[in-house]
This record gives C-alpha cells, structure tokens and sequence, in this order.
C-alpha cells in the first residue's frame, strides 16, 4: 500500500506541474495569466484520472464516485470560465501584480500564480488520490452523506453560476446588486457549492485507509474560499464598484445560505 500510495504521489504531482508549466508558458505569449482560473477545474480531472489509471484495479463503486463527481464538477469549472473570460482583459488581480512586476512579471507570476495554484491543486485533490487506493472498503454512512453533500454543492455552485449570467446578461440590472434566487439567501453561492462538493468527497474518501487525511483538501479550500481569495477579495473589489453592495453585504448571509435579516 505505501508503494502504491507513494507512485501515487509522485504520477499526480508530476502531472500538475507539467500541466502548470504548459498553463505559464501558453500565459506569456498572451500575457494573460487569467488562463490560471480556467485550469483549475480541469486539473482536479486530471489527478482522479491519474490517480485512477495508478491504482490499476477493477473500477469500484467509490472510485466511480471520485472520479465521475470531480469530473463532471472540473469539466463544467472550466467550460464556465472560459466562457466567462473569453474576450475579455486579464483579471485585475493579475493586471495588479503585472503593475508592481512589469520587468519580471513572467517568473513572478510562475511562482506566485501558478506554482502555487499547483501546491494549492495537489493538497485540495488529496480525497481523490487517497480515496482511490486499495483495499476497497463497501459504502458506508459517510459515503451517503458525501454524496448528498456533492449534490446540494453542485446545485448551489451551477444554479448560482447561471443566475448570475443571466442576470449580468440583462442590460436592466446595469449598476445593480444581485440579490435574487440563491443570491438572496448567500451573497456566494457558487463558492458555498464549491466548499460543500469538497466536503462530500472528502467523507465519499473517508472510510478508505487514508482517507482520514483527505479531510486537509476540504479544509484548505473553504478556507481560502472564506478567508483568502474567495469571499473577501470579490467583496473588496465589489464595495469598491457598487456603492449599493455594502447594503446587501448587511441583509444576507456571506457564506451559509441563511433567510435574509430585514
């Protein structure tokens, strides 16, 4: 087992740095680091199809689990950005960090951005790696319970993602807030989805014999969405753009859907 585990390790961490320096080099030329977000998703497919070509035993109910949720959930990621990016300038976070680099943005932004979108992908994507390894252990509660958690996170992530295009689409709402459909219950339902998904993987891995330290990949991605570069860097740059957000930020929950107060 530790033989498997550490061939494991090192297939999977291979693969995101190759697929995080091909990312950097495809970024130069365009000099749009932006390619960084569209990746994302794509590369948690990439490890549970590594981790699953690795482990090389018949394909079990968990392992088909891990694989076709953090598929279907990396694939619709990165379709959505892209389309979301396409056309459109470099994200004004990496516009920023260009400004303060301009003569060596290129290596700063491998390291900065990149690589640590790599270190970032390898430690979140632990409940794939860890969940797929043998012995195979029957579905327990915590696996049920996963996969519930997977559904509310994909509702709450896709159905939050497609309000708020149609909403940004309507040239009516020019300057205004979004505050309907699951917007009003949280100001981020795409990224409580996001959180919710992880978790559900992370108790799907569970009941495996290393599953236990799957639980860091949860941990490590609702705290950057909540403390990092989720919630707070969208709300710093939205309280700068809309005068009105600040009222919203007042009424609804940041994180966990909850009833707006009054």
């Amino acid at each position: 087992m530790t033989a498997q585990l550490t061939d494991v390790f090192l297939n999977t961490g291979a693969c995101i740095a190759l697929l995080i320096l091909a990312a950097w080099l495809v970024s130069l030329p365009l000099r749009n680091a932006s390619i960084a977000d569209v990746i994302w998703g794509g590369g948690f497919v990439l490890v549970a199809w590594v981790t699953f070509l690795t482990v090389n035993h018949p394909l079990d109910d968990r392992q088909a689990l891990l694989v076709g949720i953090s598929t279907f959930w990396g694939v619709r990621l990165s379709l959505h950005l892209f389309w979301r990016n396409h056309g459109k300038p470099e994200d004004e976070r990496y516009q920023a960090m260009r400004a303060r680099h301009p003569n060596r943005f290129g290596w700063v932004s491998l390291l900065t951005v990149f690589g640590l979108q790599g270190v970032l992908m390898f430690g979140v994507s632990l409940p794939l790696q860890l969940g797929q390894l043998a012995p195979r252990v029957p579905l327990g509660i915590f696996a049920f319970v996963g996969m519930a958690l997977c559904v509310m996170g994909l509702f709450f992530e896709v159905v939050g993602d497609h309000q708020l295009a149609q909403f940004v689409k309507n040239p009516a709402n020019k300057g205004k807030t979004m505050n309907v459909g699951l917007w009003r219950y949280t100001r981020h339902p795409n990224y409580f989805g996001d959180s919710c998904l992880w978790w559900g993987l992370g108790l799907i891995a569970l009941e495996t014999q290393y599953g236990v330290w799957g639980l860091v990949g949860p941990v490590i991605i609702t705290y950057l969405l909540t403390q990092v570069s989720g919630v707070p860097m969208l709300e710093k740059a939205m309280l700068k753009s809309n005068p009105h957000y600040k009222d919203y930020m007042a009424t609804t929950s940041a994180f966990i859907p909850w009833p707006p107060k009054k």
